[in-house]
């Protein structure tokens, strides 16, 4: 909590971060990561706060890709406050997948992509596919 009694901004990054390590986990990225030595790596985030949270509070943290290219996607994530019954919180995030071993980006793989696609679809979203 910061001086006004309001959840630190740093936090709402946190939130970000444990929606996009779950999301990848689904995805199968980790498993695909320890292997391969390939993984995302965040370029790119930011937030809009719409509401302050405050303690206590209990919220549900959301995350879909919204888009996918050869090597990057970029992912929307929401922060909804059960106390204010709103949306507190959108955030959105460009990761790039990198070759950790070569440290350099590379295309996302084949499995990831379709992984993400079947996710997606199954949630009813509709992808934006960049070359």
């Amino acid at each position: 909590m910061d001086a006004f009694q309001h959840v630190n901004n740093t936090v709402y990054f946190r939130y970000f971060e444990d929606a996009r390590i779950a999301y990848f986990e689904r995805a199968g990225v980790m498993d695909s990561m320890a292997s391969s030595g390939q993984g995302p790596i965040l370029a790119s985030t930011q937030c809009r706060f719409r509401a302050p949270l405050t303690y206590p509070d209990s919220v549900r943290i959301s995350a879909r890709i919204e888009s996918i290219a050869d090597d990057r996607f970029t992912m929307r994530y929401r922060i909804w406050s059960h106390k204010l019954d709103c949306v507190a919180a959108e955030g959105e995030g460009v990761i790039v997948y990198f070759d950790y071993r070569a440290g350099a980006k590379c295309s996302i793989p084949d499995p990831i992509r379709q992984a993400v696609l079947a996710m997606e679809s199954a949630a009813g979203h509709r992808l934006e596919e960049h070359a």
